[in-house]
């Protein structure tokens, strides 16, 4: 028998495994779990060069995964001066006016839309503080921004545009464009001007991320893009100066227009892989948000929008996932609003049983009765992020439930109500648009926050499987990842506390004593 490499004891093993649910004692060798059980079972497994590692009753479970998030493209997302601390005008500008400049530039991400108190998003609230510079402010959602007057004039927007998907310069009654910039292709007419991090401060500020994001448990991310294109040049030097302190699994985004031609590059792009990271899927837009007003809803919103998909025709949609699904590539679908996760449920419907386990939904942000048992019936994983209804109240007073109107407000992140119809639930945080603290993650899921708070919490088991099986079962990944079992990769996190029986408030403060991802330990 060889020797292992590490051999983890003194633990309270919660395995997620049936046929061993708990155990004391865990043996690794060569990045894969070999032996789990008490500590007798695995002395055999000691040689002169394992590290045997005592967690002093610390509770091991396997790794957690972070179901949806933006770590690479977040980076330049997060760029310029946090604003999420803004609650309204008063405090904004005078953010604005200490906001260091960038190339003569003030950039700032993380505004809340609700520190508008109700006023339509307009750059004349903010130009006097900003002195004349051109500024790019991103919304909270990420799909919309506030630009300055001298940013329009840079990038030479004098009125409305038209786009090949849904998306908006918005513009006054005069047609003269008020700054708000909503969804993508809007953004992208001001985005290229704005400075941007040198590659040598993304990378640094890369591998600095995955390292706190492995100190909060996490020993993966589903990456929900391949950024501009450099991603796999950028991840493949962090390999060959180091390790990626996470695994990591992109999925490219696929936007309306895309032909025949490019829906083949996204195949191609599936072979693209790195020692820990590999591109794995195709990321898919159905709306937007809804406090932009581009969630796609079975009826208007209290503004008189959302009636609209992102794709503007949604049959288009369905082709091209039914082309992907043929060539075996899993797809992710931000879908907010009932009518589009309506669409994509009935898109996957139409290719038949084949499609089984291979399609998921992210955010799901309201979602009616009838479409819940849904997704346990045609095998679509939902994918949701708890902590995003941190940004709503729970007497419906923010803007995301009063566009909806109090009936879509009550069935807010249904994570509970989808769990119990049998649905596979993979949770994560859409970093950076909420915090990447995992613990964070599974507490938002026991006690929902804000318009979710009327609902009932995921118990601790079902939040721990929501960052383990079944992100495992979400990615395809269920017969190698998300338990503690012989043959499973060594992917593990150890808790001080219990997450699964302790209170959430301990849990939320509990330390991460390891962090282990493919045997190799990433925080201790």
């Amino acid at each position: 028998m060889p020797a292992a490499d590490t051999v983890l004891t003194g633990a309270r093993v919660r395995t997620l495994d049936p046929a061993r649910p708990e155990a004391g004692a865990v043996a690794v060798l060569g990045g894969e779990i070999v032996a789990v059980g008490e500590d007798s079972d695995v002395r055999d497994w000691r040689g002169p060069g394992t590290e045997v590692i005592d967690l002093g009753g610390a509770t091991l479970t396997p790794g957690l995964t972070d179901a949806h998030s933006h770590p690479v493209w977040g980076i330049e997302m997060v760029n310029g001066t946090d604003l999420s601390a803004v609650r309204d005008l008063d405090q904004l500008r005078a953010a604005l006016r200490a906001a260091e400049r960038d190339k003569g530039w003030v950039v700032g991400h993380g505004l809340d839309h609700n520190a508008f108190g109700g006023r339509p998003i307009d750059r004349t609230l903010i130009e006097e503080a900003l002195d004349g510079a051109p500024a790019f402010l991103r919304l909270y959602d990420g799909h919309s921004a506030l630009v300055s007057g001298a940013a329009l004039a840079a990038a030479g927007i004098t009125g409305p545009r038209a786009f090949a998907q849904r998306s908006e310069v918005v513009c006054d009654a005069e047609g003269r464009p008020t700054g708000h910039l909503v969804e993508h292709a809007a953004m992208d007419l001001v985005g290229p001007l704005v400075p941007k991090p040198s590659t040598a401060r993304r990378r640094a500020s890369l591998v600095g991320l995955l390292n706190d994001m492995a100190a909060t448990g996490l020993t993966g991310a589903h990456v929900m893009d391949l950024g501009d294109g450099d991603v796999p040049a950028l991840l493949s030097t962090v390999e060959y100066e180091g390790h990626l302190p996470l695994r990591l699994k992109l999925a490219p985004w696929c936007m309306p227009g895309a032909d025949d031609d490019e829906l083949d590059e996204l195949v191609e792009l599936q072979r693209l892989r790195g020692r820990n990271w590999q591109v794995d899927g195709v990321k898919f837009f159905m709306d937007g948000t809804v406090e932009g007003g581009t969630a796609w809803l079975e009826h208007a919103d209290c503004h008189g929008q959302g009636t609209e998909a992102f794709w503007p025709d949604p049959e288009a949609y369905a082709r091209a996932v039914r082309i992907l699904d043929a060539a075996g590539v899993r797809t992710a679908t931000h879908a907010i609003g009932d009518a589009a996760v309506r669409h994509v449920l009935d898109t996957v419907a139409g290719i038949g049983a084949r499609a089984r386990m291979r399609h998921r939904i992210e955010h799901i942000e309201t979602v009616p009765d009838d479409q819940l048992g849904r997704f346990a019936e045609l095998g679509v994983i939902a994918s949701m992020q708890p902590p995003h209804a941190g940004a709503t109240r729970a007497d419906h007073t923010d803007e995301w439930s009063k566009r909806l109107g109090e009936e879509r407000a009550a069935r807010a992140w249904r994570c509970r109500d989808l769990r119990d119809a049998g649905a596979v639930l993979a949770l994560g945080s859409d970093w950076p648009i909420a915090d990447h603290d995992a613990r964070q993650v599974l507490v938002a899921a026991r006690s929902p926050l804000g318009a979710a708070s009327a609902g009932r919490g995921l118990t601790g088991l079902m939040a721990l499987e929501g960052m383990t099986s079944h992100a495992a079962l979400a990615a395809g990944e269920e017969k190698v990842a998300g338990r503690i079992a012989p043959g499973f990769r060594a992917d593990l996190t150890a808790f001080w506390s219990d997450p699964v029986t302790a209170e959430p408030q301990e849990l939320a403060e509990t330390p991460i004593r390891l962090t282990m991802s493919g045997g190799r330990v990433t925080h201790r």
